[in-house]
């Protein structure tokens, strides 16, 4: 079955760097878009960012433009999301998901409701 694991969470510094990962098992990266999301306490889940690793494609929000970087890994089957000059902010559980291929193409949508299985995420706190 379909299986996502992230890891690379922790506590960093206002400004600092982290490196998150979501391995996957059960399916082929190419055939999906992979979605990365976060939700902070009691706040909604929201987008972040998604790949396409078929054709390359990929999508920030507003937010994390500039400041994130996603890639693929087709050989690993995993996808990361690397994270500089972090904010306080930014301080929330992150998760990736599965969804249909399409969603990261000409029309990029990382809607947290069109996405299918998701991980168990991975917390982190900006905070000095």
């Amino acid at each position: 079955q379909v299986q996502l694991v992230e890891s690379g969470g922790g506590l960093v510094q206002p400004g600092g760097s982290l490196r998150l990962s979501c391995a996957g098992s059960g399916f082929t990266l190419d055939y999906y878009t992979i979605g990365w999301f976060r939700q902070a306490p009691g706040k909604e889940r929201e987008g972040v960012s998604c790949i396409s690793t078929s054709d390359g494609n990929t999508y920030y929000s507003d937010s994390v433009k500039g400041r994130f970087t996603v890639s693929g890994d087709k050989a690993k089957n995993t996808v990361y999301l690397q994270m500089n000059s972090l904010k306080a902010e930014d301080t929330a559980v992150y998760y990736c998901a599965t969804g249909e291929i399409w969603l990261c193409g000409s029309y990029p949508n990382i809607e947290p409701h069109r996405y299918e299985y998701w991980g168990q995420g991975a917390q982190v706190t900006v905070s000095s």
